[in-house]
This record gives structure tokens, C-alpha cells and sequence, in this order.
């Protein structure tokens, strides 16, 4: 089972520490540098390193950096920086143990004869599983190293596991992969983002890390199809024409003819990033195993929404168009009930039969032409929808305890394990699997994804370990998912909104800078963001700078 220490970042991190100790110095810029080798079926992406070995007479430093640099080279197992390494250890030694990309330089100071130190500030982290942990700040470490003579030359005698990259070697030499599983009712497919190595055994790696299961974050929010204890049979994935040929243990045997189809969709699913695999065939022990070609799949991956915003202007509830910024009014009467609440925040289901209002009288569920109010309290923030008949909502003042209503009213009371702060933002994934809350703290904003637990009538139970990805800087206004693997958040600085897109379980980065000042952010359609300003603009984005889309609305809705 594995074990990892990444139910917050900061624990991660400190797991960093541990994994990561290896190598640790900026990796030289003059070195030969060519393409990967291609692999019979199997594109190699990146490049393929090929470092330096050690130099006659080399003292501990130029060994120290030598080994550091070696640790872009994966070939034979290493084989390059392992002749940094005294006989006697050089088989000890696991670079697969993690991975720390390196923020800056480091330092290397001398600690004794025979021993020297680096100290390193992480930016990120990746463990023996691939699962990619970014550091909402900078984590110092110090790691030590001991040398040894052999055959009058300087060799590592003592190394910690794992290797460090900068963030340009770390980009060349792993690749990101999405495994996917189910959600409980099988109509979704949910990522959980990888990192590994890109070399030929990539898909081997892929294969295997989703026969183990899902990172410990999202176990109890997602299932698998596999019967328990399925592995590779021959721990290889080959690949013949486009086909991946994966060939299983008997334990999959068990799987009745439905969870067949399953499994081999979740393994085409999580196999479709490997650039010549169109196709997956399966085979237990080498014998072929039956799947149907029809049934039991199908699960929808990456939801997506209407790409018109939907608001509420001048009393209309609907999908504004862009240019014109004529409202479409939502039909069945729910616009007209909507817009009757006077909302200060809208949310609707993906049938569109649903909608949440938060007004000043409190949280109201709508259901065609009928309201219910649902929560009286004061100073909620904007409620979230899922498309299990759920409705969240949390109050700024306690970030451990959810509560989410049925559409009929009846409460579940949800407790996380979230820090104390002052809730800001609480959305529900268009998969309804994981929810993103964002805190403002007395360090500043704090943004977390959590896994929804549900019991055997789909009712929330509980939250699984919060997991803490990168948020925007100022003053906390939101957060929204922008799709199945990305969040983002806003915040508002002196200079105008900061806007921060994470992947979780992959990396983030900082958008361009609106003009105005943001009071609204929500995930529109084919990836883009939308922002409400101040004015009532409603700006878009898909990455690049933000566009005017001529629409204006006094509330901006969230859609699944």
C-alpha cells in the first residue's frame, strides 16, 4: 500500500524532504543535449540527456555537482550518476524514490572532511507514484552527503533517494498522464494526474499505477473497475500496430461482463496520452479475455458547459450571448423563479431543471416554477449544485462543517478538516466527486480540493484529506473549476485582480491582469474562464489575455 504524505502541501512538502534528497545543483546548460531515441511503437517525448561522468581528480564538490547534474540521465538505470557513487553503494542508491524540482540554486557548504551539505528550496515535488505536489511556499532542505576514496578518487559514499531537477530538465525528462477512474455511479470519468518518466516503459507505468488505485486524496470518491488485487502479469505493456497489449493477472477474471468493458475503458482512457495507442487489447495470463464491444462504458470525461455565460440582468435569468449580450431567458419557469429571488448568486444544474439561489433572506433550491428555501443563516457564501440532487452551502465563519440539502430540504451536516479562516468560496466538480474551497487566512488566501465521500444512497458523508493547490494573491473573491483538471482563483491586489489556473496534481500559473476590479469568477465553456468586474463587465479567457465579451450582468452564475 502506499504510503505518502500529501493530505495537505505542507505535509507533502515535508514528505519532500525525505524523498527528494538527492541531487541538488542547476543542471549545466553546455552539456550534450540530443533527441530520445524512438521505441519500437512507443513515441519517446522530451529529450535524452546524456551527462558528463567523473573526471579524473574531481574534488567532493565537482563530484557532489557531477552526480547532481547525472540525475537527468535515466538510461540503464541511472548508470551515469551512479558512477559518482562508491561501489558499495551504488546499487543502494534509488532515484525512483521522488523527484524535487529545484527553485533557484542551492547551496553546498563543507561539514566535515568527508562531508558536505546542499541546502535547496523545493518548488515542487513528485513521489515514487508520480503524484505531483507544488509548494504554496518555498520549503528549505538540507541534505548531506558522504564521501569516500576509491582508487585514489572521490566517490559518494552516502546519498538520500530520489533525484532533483531544475524546472526546465524536470519539463524535458517527465511527461504528465491522467489515470481514470469512475464515479460511483459510472457516468463520469475522474483524473488523477501523474508524472513520469518519458521513456518507452511509460505506458507499463501508466497501466500499473492505475491497477494500484487512486491517490490517497480521492480513495473513497472514485472506484475502479479491476477486482481487487489485479496486476500485470508480465509487469510489461507492449505495443503492436496501436495496440497496447496489456496482459493481467487471473484475479481479473472476476470481473463480471460489465466491469470488463469498464476496465478496458478506463485503461483506453488512461492510455489515450501515450501518442501510438489507438486501441487496447486484453489478455489474463496470456489467454484472451472476452469484453464486449458494447455496454457498460460510454462514462462521460471532462463535462463541459454552454459557452454563453449565464446571468441575471435587469431581471432576466439565461445564457447571455456574446456581442449582443442578449439574455436567451432559461425555460421550464426557472428563469422567471430565479429572477424572482432577486439572487445575489445563481448556480444551475447540468438538465437545467435545477437551480441554487443565494439572496439576502438566504439559500433557496429551485425546481421549474417552485422555490424552497433551504437555509436562513447569515453570511453564506454562494451555494454549489451537484447533479446527485444536492445543494451546498457553507457560512463564512466556519470552515469545518458543509451542510448539504437535499432538493427536497432534508440537511446533511458534512465536517472537513479544513483550517480555520474565513470560507470564501465553495464549488462542487461538474463530476460531482471533488469540491474546492477557498479560505482566506491570516497568511492570505488558501485554496483546497477535497473528495466528496458518499454513503450507498449517494447522500455526502463526509470529505476526504484536503489537498492544497496554489491560489491567487490579495484579497480572497473566488474560486471556480474550469474543468475536470483545473481550478482557478481570484483575488484582488493594488495593481488589479490576480488570477492563478492550477492543475491539480500538475502545475499553475498566473494569468494576465484584467483591467478593474473582479467580484466574480466561474469556469465557462471549452476551458475558458469568465470574469465579472466591478461594472458589471463580464471579461473571458482561455489562457491568454482577457477579451470583452459585450455582455454586462449583475450575476454571474456558476454552470455545470
Amino acid at each position: 500500500m502506499r504510503s505518502r504524505l500529501r493530505h495537505v502541501v505542507a505535509a507533502a512538502l515535508a514528505a519532500v524532504t525525505l524523498v527528494a534528497l538527492t541531487a541538488c545543483v542547476a543542471i549545466p546548460t553546455d552539456g550534450a543535449v540530443r533527441t530520445g531515441q524512438a521505441v519500437k511503437d512507443e513515441a519517446v517525448a522530451g529529450f535524452d540527456y546524456r551527462p558528463d561522468k567523473p573526471t579524473t581528480g574531481a574534488d567532493q564538490t565537482q563530484i557532489l555537482r557531477g552526480f547532481i547534474a547525472a540525475a537527468t540521465g535515466s538510461q540503464d538505470n541511472y548508470a551515469v550518476a551512479r558512477q559518482f557513487l562508491a561501489s558499495s553503494f551504488a546499487q543502494q542508491w534509488n532515484p525512483r524514490h521522488g523527484v524535487t524540482i529545484l527553485d533557484g540554486s542551492g547551496t553546498v557548504q563543507r561539514s566535515d572532511e568527508r562531508e558536505l551539505t546542499f541546502t535547496l528550496t523545493a518548488s515542487a515535488s513528485v513521489d515514487a507514484e508520480g503524484e505531483y505536489t507544488q509548494a504554496v511556499r518555498p520549503t528549505s532542505s538540507t541534505l548531506t552527503f558522504q564521501f569516500t576514496r576509491e582508487d585514489g578518487e572521490w566517490r559518494i559514499a552516502y546519498a538520500p533517494d530520489g533525484i532533483i531537477l531544475t524546472p526546465t530538465s524536470f519539463e524535458s525528462v517527465f511527461q504528465q498522464h491522467a489515470l481514470y477512474f469512475f464515479d460511483p455511479t459510472y457516468h463520469f470519468l475522474v483524473p488523477d494526474e501523474r508524472w513520469f518518466l518519458a521513456r518507452s516503459s511509460t505506458s507499463t507505468r501508466i497501466a500499473s499505477a492505475l491497477l494500484a488505485g487512486p491517490a490517497d486524496w480521492l480513495k473513497g470518491a472514485v472506484v475502479s473497475s479491476f477486482p481487487e488485487g489485479t496486476q500485470l502479469s508480465l509487469n510489461a505493456v507492449t505495443i503492436d500496430s496501436g495496440t497496447a497489449l496489456v496482459d493481467l493477472s487471473g484475479d481479473a477474471l472476476r470481473a463480471s461482463t460489465v466491469d470488463r468493458v469498464r476496465m478496458r475503458e478506463q485503461l483506453s482512457r488512461s492510455l489515450a496520452s501515450v501518442a501510438t495507442i489507438s486501441s487496447v487489447s486484453l489478455t489474463v495470463e496470456g489467454a484472451t479475455l472476452s469484453v464486449s464491444d458494447a455496454g457498460g462504458a460510454n462514462a462521460q470525461q471532462n463535462p463541459d458547459v454552454d459557452p454563453r455565460p449565464l446571468v441575471e440582468e435587469q431581471g432576466v435569468v439565461g445564457y447571455a450571448t456574446p456581442g449582443t449580450g442578449k439574455v436567451s431567458e432559461l425555460g421550464s419557469g426557472v428563469g422567471d423563479a430565479v429572477a424572482a429571488l432577486d439572487p445575489r448568486s445563481l448556480a444551475i444544474s447540468a438538465t437545467g431543471r435545477n437551480a441554487v439561489v443565494g439572496n439576502r433572506d438566504g439559500v433557496f433550491v429551485v425546481t421549474g416554477k417552485r422555490s424552497l428555501r433551504v437555509d436562513t443563516r447569515q453570511a453564506l457564501v454562494p451555494p454549489s449544485i451537484d447533479d446527485l440532487g444536492f445543494v451546498w452551502v457553507g457560512q463564512r465563519s466556519d470552515t469545518r462543517r458543509i451542510t448539504a440539502y437535499g432538493l427536497g430540504g432534508d440537511p446533511h451536516q458534512v465536517t472537513t478538516t479544513l483550517p480555520r479562516g474565513e470560507l470564501v468560496s465553495f464549488q462542487v466538480s461538474r463530476d460531482s466527486t471533488r469540491a474546492l474551497a477557498l479560505i482566506d487566512t491570516t497568511d492570505g488566501p488558501a485554496l483546497y480540493v477535497m473528495a466528496i465521500i458518499r454513503g450507498s444512497d449517494r447522500s455526502p458523508s463526509s470529505f476526504g484529506a484536503p489537498v492544497r493547490v496554489q491560489a491567487a494573491t490579495g484579497d480572497a473573491v473566488g474560486a471556480t473549476w474550469v474543468n475536470d483538471t483545473d481550478v482557478a482563483s481570484v483575488a484582488q491586489a493594488t495593481s488589479g485582480p490576480n488570477i492563478v489556473r492550477s492543475t491539480i496534481g500538475g502545475r499553475s500559473s498566473t494569468l494576465p491582469r484584467p483591467d478593474g476590479r473582479a467580484t466574480a469568477i466561474t469556469g465557462g465553456g471549452g476551458g475558458a474562464l469568465l470574469l465579472r468586474t466591478a461594472d458589471g463587465s463580464v471579461l473571458q479567457s482561455t489562457g491568454g489575455s482577457w477579451d470583452t465579451t459585450g455582455v454586462t450582468a449583475h450575476v454571474l452564475g456558476v454552470q455545470r
